[in-house]
């Protein structure tokens, strides 16, 4: 962003205005703080594994795997919940995994939390009880052969009784050009999904999440994503071609808006349950867990 405001001459007398010399909210802010806030959930996403994990298998998971990791937060989120718990985090940019060391990998969990600079198609790891691809990282893929590869890797790097968990977008408001704006909690800055371009013929979009902020400045395209959608069949098709055994879906349950209850319109109940049939909507997230 440039800066604006510069001071005139001393010949002038003319002084720097306090807010010529102050910094924006934009320029003070760290996008990965203001992503982890805006996006993810990882509490809610680990107790959701290890739930499953648990009905599944009978007994409780330990190890995680977390690939596309980034800011290593749902790692590191895994082993805060039990002290017998190790994570494994693997990401292909070293600058995000520093950070992570840097903000996130407290020392309560720091020597239970590997971080792995490497490529999660062909990374090689103990094999684990659970490895999970959030926000939707895998779409980076954009083949079939591609996809099938990750899979596959993945597949690997489960023990006999590992799950797989990842999580996708949907609906028919995904299939078009869309902008979403809402506030972040805590912060003075407002989060900005804009989906910029939209191909039905391959599925390929470009997104970006922008930041505005309380005093009028802006992060632009704090992140960008050149991804394919893809969709629950296709997930389902390749994870079994992959050689995973059972492939199971997860819906958001509904219940009557509590800030109006009068309104005809239910929102979600933040609950995921298994499903083999539901109606299509606007807009709508799944988990997928794919055994192995």
């Amino acid at each position: 962003m440039s800066k604006t405001g510069a001071g005139k001459s001393r010949k002038m007398g003319a002084k720097k205005t306090a807010a010529a010399s102050e910094p924006t909210l934009a320029q003070c802010a760290d996008r990965h703080v203001l992503y982890q806030k805006s996006v993810q959930a990882a509490d809610v996403e680990v107790a959701f594994f290890a739930a499953q994990y648990l009905a599944l298998r009978g007994a409780p998971a330990l190890t995680m795997r977390e690939d596309f990791c980034g800011t290593a937060l749902l790692s590191t989120e895994w082993c805060k919940s039990d002290e017998k718990r190790t994570a494994i985090g693997v990401d292909l940019c070293a600058d995000t995994l520093q950070w992570a060391i840097d903000h996130n990998l407290s020392p309560e969990v720091a020597a239970r939390v590997t971080l792995r600079n490497e490529d999660v198609c062909t990374v090689q790891c103990d094999q684990v009880d659970v490895v999970c691809a959030m926000n939707f990282s895998y779409c980076v893929f954009k083949t079939r052969d591609a996809l099938r590869a990750y899979f596959a890797n993945v597949h690997r790097g489960l023990n006999k009784q590992g799950i797989f968990a990842l999580d996708l977008l949907g609906g028919t408001a995904t299939c078009d050009v869309s902008h979403e704006e809402r506030k972040i909690a805590g912060e003075r800055a407002w989060y900005i999904w804009e989906q910029e371009q939209f191909n039905p013929i391959n599925h390929h979009l470009l997104a970006h999440i922008h930041f505005r902020f309380a005093d009028r400045s802006r992060l632009d395209k704090a992140f960008t994503y050149d991804w394919r959608l893809w969709t629950l069949p296709e997930l389902s098709e390749l994870l079994t071609e992959a050689g995973f055994s059972n492939v199971r879906v997860y819906w958001e349950g509904f219940a009557e808006n509590p800030n109006d209850p009068d309104s005809e319109y239910m929102v979600g109940d933040g609950e995921y349950r298994e499903v083999t049939e539901v109606e299509q909507q606007e807009s709508w997230l799944a988990y997928v867990i794919a055994e192995r």
